[in-house]
């Protein structure tokens, strides 16, 4: 499994620090890929739970939020008005009235935790030093991921949410924390934009280290609810895309707002 994990990674990782690195319409498309994959795999989950939402509308306003983030976020309100109404209309036309509302609210859950979640990747990537603040998301996130899945192999013992995700332990989420922290300090050294003093490096990754892991415990909340180990497979060791996005989806929000309230 750790040799699977370790090859996909090497694949992947090229091609997204080289999106990220030049920018422009590849890393819209792979943020936009990235959501829509995550998309149908969200809305497949709620299928095996026998809830029944509208993943082609949720797909699509999905990726209307990658879209209008190009737009500095002009269109958000207009979004999520539209998926608020449409959804219940093409509910009214379409869907028989036992678990309407259900499927309503997983719909528009979909299109608000993958769509308007991921959609911080494009402001970010705009911001000054944008390049170096987005791999700074990613591999912080990575690191507290590695860090703790390595740690609670390693060290642990003591099981932090037994009725959520049995595997995972409190050493592990404490290495995650700390790991997060050092390749916060890390990144700021050796990315040239990033000149913020180390005690904010420490600050932000610690939230990193946070809500990396609350990312992820979410998603296998999601998971364990529909009663599926992995929400794909798309990624050999690994699992689904979502899988690899759920701490992202977290820390990418927080990244952005820290940059742009506190260091901007």
């Amino acid at each position: 499994m750790i040799r699977r994990r370790a090859l996909s990674a090497l694949v992947l990782i090229p091609v997204i620090v080289v999106g990220i690195w030049f920018g422009g319409p590849f890393y819209s498309l792979i943020v936009a890929a990235a959501a829509a994959l995550g998309a149908l795999e969200f809305y497949g989950i709620l299928g095996l739970s026998r809830r029944h939402p509208l993943t082609i509308f949720g797909l699509i306003w999905v990726l209307l939020f990658i879209v209008s983030a190009h737009f500095e976020n002009l269109y958000t309100a207009p979004l999520l008005t539209s998926a608020v109404v449409f959804s219940l209309i093409w509910l009214l036309l379409r869907s028989p009235v036992e678990g309407a509302s259900i499927n309503w609210v997983w719909t528009l859950a979909g299109i608000i935790y993958i769509g308007w979640m991921l959609s911080h990747f494009i402001p970010l990537r705009g911001l000054e030093g944008g390049r170096d603040w987005v791999l700074f998301a990613l591999f912080a996130t990575f690191a507290a991921d590695t860090i703790a899945f390595f740690a609670g192999r390693l060290w642990g013992g003591h099981s932090l949410a037994p009725a959520i995700s049995p595997g995972k332990t409190w050493e592990g989420a404490i290495g995650g924390f700390l790991g997060a922290i050092a390749a916060s300090l890390v990144l700021i050294a050796i990315l040239p934009s990033l000149s913020i003093p180390y005690w904010q490096g420490i600050v932000l990754g610690a939230l990193v280290g946070i809500f990396a892991q609350l990312g992820d415990l979410s998603e296998s909340m999601l998971k364990r609810s529909a009663g599926v180990k992995d929400a794909g497979k798309l990624i050999p060791g690994h699992g689904g895309i979502l899988d690899r996005l759920d701490s992202i989806v977290f820390t990418v929000v927080v990244v952005y707002y820290y940059v742009i309230w506190v260091i901007v």
